[in-house]
Parts: C-alpha cells; sequence; structure tokens
C-alpha cells in the first residue's frame, strides 16, 4: 500500500504539507481534492520520485508499476494509434528484441520474444487501443491520422489513452476530464469503474468523483484529511464538522435563503416530470451542504440585466455549417428572460456551432434568425481565455469596461473571482488556466448581460469556484445557454435540455440518467454497426445473395430470426427490471447516507455497512449495464446477418 507518515513537503518557500499522514490499500480509488495550489499535483509528483521530501516518509511497493498522464505532446508524424501504443515502453522493448532476434535468425529468442509478447498484450494491443481511442471520441478515420494534424485538447486525449492502455498497479489521473465532453466523460467512468489497480484521481468534477471513488483525502490546513466514501459522503461529513463548530457559517445565511427563495419559486412551476425533480433534489442537496464551502475564497452574484427584452433569440428553420458542409438543418429554437437549457450530444454534432451562431462567431447559411435590440450577450469558451491581455492586470481589464468606476471598488469586486491584494495588480501572463478562466468570468458578470452562453465553463476551475458560479447562476434572471461535461452544474441550472445529434436540435424528454442511457445505447448500436460492416467487407459477392426467396422460406427465416433474439430480448428486460430495483434501492441508500446524525461515532457501524452496501449496488448496476449492453450488441449482430440473407 502507500503509506504517508508525518510528510512535511515544501515548494520553494511555501509549505504545502507539514507532518501530515494518510494511506492508501491496493485496489483502492481514491480522489485527492483541496483548492488550487494546495500540493495535490506536488504530491503526485511525490508519488512519481520527481520530488523528494522535506520530513517523513513515503512508501509505495518497490515492484508496482505507476503511470500517469504526460503533460506534454510531441508535434509528430507518427499515427495517433501508434503514438497511444508507443505509451506501452515494455511492449516496444519486446518488440524490438523480436525483430533483433528475426534478423539474428535465432530461433531459441524469437521463441522466448513471442512467448514474452504474448504475456504483455501483444497480439490484441491495437484492438484495445482502438477500443480507447473510439471511447474518448476518436474516429476510426482519426486513428490513422498523425498526431500533429490534432489539436492541445485533443493531444491531451492522446496522452490519456497512452495512460489507460498502460499495464499499471497505480494510476495517477491530474483532471483527466478537463479536455473531454459528457459523452466520453462517461465511458472514462465505466473504464476507471472496472480497473482493477490502484487509482488516486485529482478533479473537480463533483459527479465524475462520486460515481468513480470510495475514499477521499483532502487536504486541510496543511495536512492530509482521510474521508470514507465517495464526494457527496465526504462533503456530507464535512457539512455537519462545520456546522458544529459554526466556522464562518452566518456569512453563509444570506446564500441558504437565495437558494431557498429560488427552490420555492423553482417548485411552484415544476411540472412532476423526473427532470424537474432531480434538480429540485441537487438545488435541496446545495443548501443542506452550504456550510461545507463556508471558507469558501469565491463570493459573486450577477446583477440584474439593465433590460430584459422578450423574446430575446427566436430562430425558425435555420441552417448551419461551414462552407458548403451542413453541420445542422431546421434549427428552431426561441430563447426567452428564465430560459435555462443545457445542450447534450456527443462530440462533433455541433453544439459549440450552435452556441457560436448565438454568440454571432458564426452565420446562419438559411432560416429565420432574429434578435432582440437590446440582446446583452456573456460569452464564455474555452478560446477567449486567449484573448485577454497578457501585459494587462485584472483591474486594468476591468477599467477598460468601466473608466467611472474606482480602484477599489474594482479590488472588492475582483475579491469575489479570488483576486485578492496584488494578484488584482498582476500581469495576466503568468496566470494558470484556472486563473484565467476566473478573470474571464469575473469580465463577463460585470458587464450584466441578459444571455448568457456557456460552453465548458468549468474546466480549470476547481470546487470551490464550481459551487460560487453554480450558486451565482441560479439568480441569474436572464436566459442561459450551457455547454458542460459537469453533470452536477447540468442538473443544477439547467430546466430543459436539447439534444444535438444527426444534424437536428430536439428537447430530450429525460434527466442525465437518461441521457447516460442514451448514450451507451449509441455506442453499443456503433460497435454493432461497424462490426457488421467488417463482417459485410468480408462477405461473398453481393449478386451471389441477390437472390429471389418464396414467401414460405422468409417466414421460415422470421420464425428463425425471432427464436434467435429471443434470449436476447428476455435478458434485456432481465436487466432493465434489475436495474430499476438498483436504483431505486441506490437512492434510498443514498438518502440515508445524507443524514447528518448517520456520521456520530455511535453510528460508525450503520455507516459503513450503508457505504458498503451503495458500493456492492453500484457494481451491482455496471454489471446489470454491461450484460444488458452484451445483449443489445448481439441481438443487433442477429439483427444485421438477418438483414443481409
Amino acid at each position: 500500500m502507500i503509506k504517508l507518515t508525518n510528510v512535511s513537503l515544501m515548494r520553494g518557500r511555501k509549505v504545502l504539507l507539514e507532518e501530515a499522514s494518510a494511506q492508501v490499500f491496493p485496489g483502492h480509488k481514491v480522489a485527492l481534492i483541496g483548492s488550487n495550489g494546495c500540493g495535490k499535483s506536488s504530491l503526485f509528483a511525490l508519488l512519481r520520485h520527481e520530488l523528494t521530501l522535506d520530513a517523513g516518509d513515503c512508501t509505495i511497493p518497490a515492484d508496482w508499476k505507476i503511470v500517469s498522464v504526460a503533460q506534454e505532446t510531441p508535434s509528430t508524424d507518427r499515427k495517433a494509434i501508434d503514438y497511444v501504443i508507443d505509451g506501452d515502453k515494455h511492449l516496444r522493448q519486446l518488440q524490438h528484441l523480436l525483430a533483433q532476434a528475426e534478423r539474428a535468425e535465432d530461433g531459441v529468442a524469437i521463441a522466448q520474444a513471442h512467448g514474452q509478447l504474448e504475456q504483455a498484450g501483444a497480439y490484441d494491443v491495437e484492438a484495445r487501443a482502438a477500443t480507447i481511442l473510439s471511447g474518448l471520441g476518436f474516429t476510426n478515420q482519426q486513428l490513422d491520422a498523425p498526431v500533429s494534424d490534432f489539436s492541445g485538447g485533443w493531444r491531451m486525449r492522446l496522452n490519456l489513452a497512452q495512460a489507460l492502455l498502460c499495464p499499471s498497479d497505480l494510476l495517477l489521473l491530474d483532471e483527466p476530464t478537463n479536455h473531454l465532453d459528457l459523452d466520453a466523460v462517461i465511458w472514462l467512468e465505466k473504464w476507471l469503474q472496472r480497473y482493477a489497480g490502484t487509482l488516486l484521481l485529482i478533479s473537480h468534477d463533483k459527479a465524475f468523483i462520486d460515481n468513480t471513488v470510495a475514499q477521499i483525502i483532502s487536504v486541510e490546513q496543511q495536512k492530509l484529511v482521510t474521508y470514507t466514501g465517495n464526494y457527496s459522503a465526504y462533503e456530507t461529513q464535512r457539512a455537519e464538522r462545520l456546522r458544529l463548530q459554526n466556522l464562518e457559517f452566518e456569512k453563509q445565511q444570506q446564500k441558504v435563503a437565495h437558494l431557498n427563495a429560488f427552490i420555492t419559486r423553482f417548485k411552484a412551476k415544476a411540472s412532476k416530470a423526473k427532470q424537474a425533480q432531480s434538480r429540485i433534489k441537487q438545488l435541496e442537496k446545495m443548501e443542506t451542504l452550504m456550510p461545507a464551502h463556508a471558507a469558501s475564497p469565491f463570493s459573486f452574484s450577477f446583477a440584474p440585466p439593465s433590460a430584459l427584452p422578450n423574446p430575446l433569440v427566436n430562430m425558425e428553420h435555420v441552417q448551419l455549417g461551414y462552407g458548403e458542409h451542413i453541420v445542422l438543418e431546421q434549427v428552431k429554437l426561441n430563447l426567452v428572460p428564465g430560459s435555462r437549457i443545457g445542450l447534450l450530444g456527443r462530440n462533433g454534432q455541433g453544439k459549440s456551432t450552435l452556441i457560436k451562431l448565438l454568440a454571432g462567431v458564426h452565420s446562419p447559411m438559411q432560416g429565420m434568425f432574429d434578435t432582440a435590440k437590446g440582446l446583452k450577450i456573456g460569452y464564455f469558451a474555452q478560446h477567449q481565455l486567449e484573448t485577454l491581455d497578457p501585459s494587462a492586470t485584472p483591474i486594468l481589464h476591468l477599467q477598460r469596461l468601466d473608466e467611472k468606476a474606482t480602484e477599489q471598488q474594482l479590488r472588492d469586486y475582483l475579491g469575489g473571482f479570488g483576486f485578492n491584494g496584488d494578484e488584482a495588480l498582476s500581469e495576466v501572463a503568468p496566470m494558470s488556466g484556472g486563473e484565467k478562466a476566473r478573470l474571464v468570468l469575473a469580465l463577463i458578470v460585470y458587464q450584466k448581460p441578459n444571455l448568457l452562453l456557456l460552453d465548458e465553463p468549468t474546466n480549470h476551475l476547481d470546487l470551490e469556484m464550481r459551487h460560487a458560479l453554480n450558486v451565482a447562476l441560479q439568480g441569474f434572471e436572464g436566459a442561459m445557454v450551457l455547454v458542460s461535461h459537469d453533470r452536477f452544474l447540468l442538473t443544477s441550472v439547467c430546466e430543459d435540455f436539447y439534444l444535438v445529434d444527426s444534424g437536428q436540435v430536439d428537447t430530450f424528454n429525460g434527466d442525465l440518467d437518461d441521457y447516460r442511457d442514451w448514450i451507451l445505447k449509441q455506442q453499443a448500436q456503433d460497435k454493432a454497426k461497424a462490426n457488421s460492416d467488417a463482417k459485410a467487407a468480408n462477405s461473398e459477392p453481393s449478386e451471389q445473395k441477390e437472390r429471389k426467396i418464396d414467401r414460405k422460406e422468409e417466414k421460415r427465416r422470421e420464425a428463425e430470426f425471432r427464436k434467435q433474439i429471443a434470449p436476447f430480448k428476455k435478458a434485456l428486460e432481465k436487466h432493465e427490471k434489475a436495474l430499476d430495483k438498483c436504483t431505486g434501492r441506490l437512492a434510498e441508500v443514498e438518502a440515508l447516507l445524507a443524514d447528518s446524525p448517520l456520521y456520530s461515532d455511535d453510528k460508525k457501524a450503520d455507516l459503513m455497512a450503508l457505504l458498503d452496501e451503495q458500493a456492492s449496488i453500484k457494481q451491482q448496476l455496471e454489471e446489470h449495464e454491461m450484460a444488458w449492453l452484451d445483449a443489445q450488441e448481439h441481438m443487433e449482430q442477429q439483427r444485421a446477418a438477418y438483414e443481409k440473407q
């Protein structure tokens, strides 16, 4: 196991950890959390033997293979799939030894090399690499594309694929979801749930942590504090502890009252739809867990917009694309004050294209697109971080927007976004991605927009800033369109979801659990189609199959087909019922886990039993989901074979 005993760690003059202790057992999945700059990445560097301790002991099994995601990607002509396989240096070394043995015509060495390669998984490594790349959003055509063709975000996906492909005893993942969209995040979740080694994860995505780990190590006041359970359990335990201590609780009461008013207003108009009820639960949970964020350095809100024309945007029969390439067509969307829309859809289907139309970056190819007089847009996208003036300070950026404001007023405002003291007078150039994202958000909020367009706004933001943004968005009075892989944010701020898929934009009748099921079904169908196409490519010439079949023969084939798929249909029904049962019980268990008295010392046995049951149910859900997908895939294969006859 990993054991840290009375560890002290410094970077320069800054003390990151002081006499901190923690332990991680083999096979456990653990999230390392804490504010930006508290030492999480430095702790990873220590585990990779890139840093040495100032005091204390850190022990890791000597035979453990440690894998992490490379932060740099060379601009090379190497094919994407070959680059991913290159990450397994042991396998590549064995392939090199085999080549040497073949050149020397050494039969014994050749046989030994083949045996070692088989043990290293060399003979299915391309298939495994292709599966991982597909899960992370790469198309079949992109597998053979040179690495140099990909942008920075996609190169980081290649580095992540390298890490996932390599055999490992300890996997270190530092913000793995930052460059992923929601369907890739869902796929990665499933992959990590099946991962057999020890996982240490740094992430600011609550839902991703919740669905991936069963232990939290929190960096608090230069110590390592261990919590049992996932992130939701951590929040509940920490909130109760802080509530009992009454630390800075009073300053949160205004926000609690604000959320209460918002929940009441939402309940008054919400239907009994699953999505609406899910959102109410998220908001009520936010209220309960406010004390867990009492010491947050971030606090801001959206001022009422100067004007709220109705509608803000109206479009009918809009067609969107680039040049002659059509991305979306027949888009109909009406944005009014209070609209809260979350865009769902797989990578490359047009979510960002639609937002760029609303932001005025693109124009429609055809159709009616009207915007109201007085429309004021607040647009956040990752590329806007690069539009900041690198030589200017946060205060100077704001002064360019408002020359009349005093320096003290601007300092007070920037303090809510974490720019305190000299930080407000520091140049943008050396800022981290998180600091730049906070500054862009500060500029947007300051301008009092009536239409917010947010394309992955939480990338680079830590958990406290995400929480502050979430609370601020609850009180925004204008219209909002959001693209995000942060499911907690999507669920708690969006009232309607739209699915962008196959060139269309339609309302999605369901919540994010339904969307996850839709994604898994699409992935199963894509895999079945790929298998079908591969078989078709190797099948007999089509003219030999184009023969007449009399009605009697056709009926016989139909009966045979129904007989063949009957077991799979039965399996689908069985696993669907099991999924419903597990989901219901999981909701009951998590409701019990949210009960504060459960975390008292005399209830420890009950808490552990519930946490064990929670882990067991999640494992059952995973097994039933995979079984459902297998049955679906087999049924699609039978259908494809039948249709080709």
